[in-house]
């Protein structure tokens, strides 16, 4: 699946390019160094990154650190070190004594993404096989993939704890060592101290983020993340300024992950919630729609079920206006070109370009009146045009501008972010691309765009209809002779990039393909059309889409399937699914058929041995007995379960486990009364 560049289509894992390392990173071979470790016996240790206060800081995060620090590797603090589970994707990380929440908000939101998670984070990655005290991490720094090498030590007071990020599955260790990987390319621990969701939302997937002021958002915004939910997104958001727990549970000053959207029915009016988590793992919302909310009890049973954990697991409901008057910031980072736009297209090209801010000469700053610097900015000049009509059609084109600062120093917090921002010229003259429009130009010339704010950021960003045309863009500082080297990056359906004075030359877009894309919008302009689904409409949907995984066993689902998964699904008994609904049932779906067809032997059938196997794969262990009886209940006369079937059982068995984790007090059991009873048995 391609994602943003530089991911390619059909990209698989597997070796990575690494010629484009950070300049500020050791080269370090992964490979080489493992294989070494493996053949003397020993376990690497890092000297790039020593077990030293020399990688932890230097400043105030020194004062919180306790006594008698110790760094341990994960063999030596748990019997049982695991370094992934799929019960990751249960939201399992908690923020230590290191104020990184903007980095937790963005990975708790990257582990809803689990293609992309994998990018990252190889999962394959374990403290048994081939082990040798190495491990490797992935981030998009700066136009690249670059890998970053560390050793498996973590810092630990004397209870042998993690002081820094944990799981609340004692023995997962992969969020401890990303977070150490993610302080090495930044320079410190104490470099993760402050920054923003976008930031790391960007360095995880290479996408592109909006910040939407909630202040200023239009009432539109409840569309606005339905669209987000439904496509490839992940989406985080920040409180106000300050540094306080408040009475009603939210804390100031503080980022945290958007995991969910749902708009229910109460008392035959729709509610509109949102569902939001806190980095540390505890601490939620004390308002309406709370786990101790008496909103619920104005849901119908099998909604409130499904949806309400009682759990301090930092994981909370909040309505879409408490939410807005609450929370400042929301950031959406978009994992493919065409998600926000009204022109949805499978094909969208991109070009990244490298530039420089210089003292003296290109380093011209912000336009002014009376300051004759402006034009010295670098220039690139950007034709767009519709590919399928050619560069004479009228018709406007969506281009999104990118723009990120690349920093000056290793350690990320060494100097803040330069306030950046870029202009937009309509170019109705030809140019011949040789010298920089003189300052004439800008004399005589309004801007078509320009910063409304210039934001101390890494990245800003701007969606545009343009005509088809040339323009110029202008990226720059808010302050003349500031001294910085940025990458601007332009996705459209077809364009050109050069910049002014270049020896490099026009560079045409390259095409990037996102296989999600077309049938997403096939799915957009379905449910423009019918808001709500019911089980024919879902049946005409699942048996008309390529479930390429399959081969050429493509499933036929029946209309008593499609009533069953509407059944398990239709949260408030109306008969019909909506949008959001069908979102998450769609991801679902794709990770059915990825984990059907890898135990597949290609009968398109699984055994009582692949079914287990394939349920394992998905973050689901049963055991042999149960596992036997839902073979019985859903397989075949010759007990054998085609991929209709397995859909039907996972989403069951989903559903339970759901049900079991919102109504156990203890982990072990549940007390039930008479309705709610009634309700589980005639609904399982």
């Amino acid at each position: 699946m391609s994602l943003w560049p530089p991911f390619r289509c059909g990209w698989k894992p597997g070796p990575r390019d690494s010629r484009g390392a950070s300049p500020q990173l050791p080269h370090q071979d992964f490979e080489a160094l493992l294989a070494g470790c493996l053949r003397n016996g020993c376990l690497f240790e890092d000297t790039s990154f020593p077990t030293t206060l020399s990688s932890i800081g230097s400043g105030s995060l020194l004062q919180k650190l306790p006594p008698h620090l110790q760094w341990k590797r994960p063999p030596e603090l748990h019997s049982n070190p695991q370094f992934y589970s799929a019960k990751a994707k249960r939201l399992d990380l908690c923020q230590g004594i290191v104020g990184d929440c903007w980095f937790l908000a963005a990975l708790q939101a990257l582990i809803l993404q689990q293609d992309i998670l994998s990018r990252v984070v190889p999962l394959n990655q374990s403290f048994t096989e081939k082990y040798a005290g190495i491990f490797q991490f992935w981030f998009w720094h700066y136009g690249n993939w670059v890998p970053v090498v560390i050793d498996d030590r973590l810092p630990v007071n004397e209870a042998g704890q993690l002081v820094f990020v944990s799981s609340t599955y004692k023995n997962l260790f992969w969020g401890a060592l990303l977070e150490k990987a993610y302080a090495k390319l930044s320079g410190s621990y104490e470099d993760l101290q402050f920054g923003q969701v976008s930031e790391a939302l960007v360095d995880f997937t290479g996408g592109v983020t909006m910040t939407i002021n909630l202040a200023e958002a239009h009432g539109n915004l409840w569309d606005l993340l339905t669209k987000a939910t439904y496509h490839r997104t992940l989406i985080g958001c920040q409180t106000h300024s300050g540094e306080k727990v408040l009475e009603n549970g939210l804390v100031d000053g503080h980022a945290y992950t958007l995991t969910g959207i749902r708009k229910v029915t109460c008392r035959h009016r729709p509610e509109y919630l949102v569902k939001l988590r806190n980095p540390w793992g505890k601490v939620e919302w004390k308002g309406d729609w709370s786990d101790s909310s008496s909103k619920w009890e104005l849901l119908s049973p099998k909604e409130k079920i499904l949806l309400l954990r009682k759990d301090d697991d930092g994981e909370f409901w909040m309505t879409l206006q408490d939410f807005k008057a609450h929370f400042v910031l929301l950031v959406i980072c978009k994992l493919t070109p065409g998600l926000l736009t009204q022109e949805a297209a499978r094909k969208w090209t991109y070009t990244m370009r490298e530039g420089r801010w210089e003292k003296g000469s290109t380093a011209g700053g912000r336009k002014q009146l009376l300051q004759d610097t402006f034009w010295k900015n670098p220039q690139f000049l950007l034709s767009v045009w519709r590919p399928e009509e050619g560069r004479r059609s009228l018709r406007p084109c969506s281009v999104l501008v990118s723009l990120l600062q690349k920093p000056r120093h290793r350690r990320r917090n060494q100097k803040p972010y330069l306030a950046i921002g870029f202009y937009l010229y309509r170019m109705n003259m030809y140019h011949d691309g040789q010298r920089r429009l003189p300052p004439e130009f800008f004399q005589s010339n309004a801007p078509l765009s320009q910063p409304d704010k210039f934001l101390r950021e890494k990245e800003v960003s701007q969606e545009l209809c343009l005509d088809p045309g040339t323009y110029l863009i202008v990226p720059c500082t808010l302050e003349a002779h500031q001294k910085s080297e940025f990458i601007l990056r332009v996705f459209s359906r077809k364009h050109s990039l050069y910049e002014i004075g270049s020896s490099s030359g026009v560079v045409f877009s390259k095409e990037i393909e996102d296989q999600n894309e077309g049938q997403n919008e096939c799915f957009t302009k379905f449910f423009e059309k019918y808001p709500e689904i019911n089980a024919v409409q879902l049946q005409n949907i699942l048996n008309h889409v390529t479930w390429s995984s399959l081969g050429s066993t493509q499933p036929l689902f029946s209309l008593e399937a499609c009533q069953g998964i509407l059944a398990l699904l239709d949260l408030n008994a109306s008969g019909t699914m909506s949008i959001q609904e069908f979102r998450d049932l769609w991801k679902q779906l794709k990770l059915y058929q990825k984990v059907f067809y890898k135990r597949d032997n290609g009968s398109g059938y699984l055994s009582w041995a692949q079914l287990q196997a394939a349920m394992r794969d998905a973050g689901i262990v049963l055991s042999d007995d149960v596992c036997q009886l839902m073979l019985i209940r859903y397989g075949g006369p010759s007990l054998q379960m085609d991929f209709v079937s397995f859909v039907h059982l996972m989403l069951r068995v989903e559903n339970m486990e759901d049900v079991f984790q919102n109504l156990t007090q203890d982990g072990k059991g549940i007390y039930l009364q008479k309705s709610e009873w009634m309700m589980m048995a005639l609904y399982s």
